[in-house]
């Protein structure tokens, strides 16, 4: 197994700022964005609302294993299979 090594990079407050204030501009964008297809276009938003479920699936299956180290089963060791 090997050693993972943590990187930390220190940031000035103005940095952090920036970033923090790209970030709140881009969220803001998006629940404009989505707040205007919501309201002004709901027919067709809930048309294609199953198909944006289904897409989301393996999504979600590919960045929630991104935690436990995936399939390998690594857990057991001195065990034979």
């Amino acid at each position: 197994m090997s050693d993972h090594i943590q990187h930390q990079t220190r940031l000035s407050p103005e940095q952090g700022f920036r970033r923090v204030g790209v970030g709140l501009a881009l969220l803001a964008a998006g629940i404009v964005g989505a707040a205007y297809l919501l309201f002004g276009h709901t027919a067709q938003v809930m048309q294609y609302l199953p198909l944006g479920l289904l897409l989301l699936c393996p999504l979600m299956h590919v960045f929630m294993h991104r935690g436990h180290g995936g399939h390998g089963g690594g857990s057991r060791s001195g065990t034979a299979r």
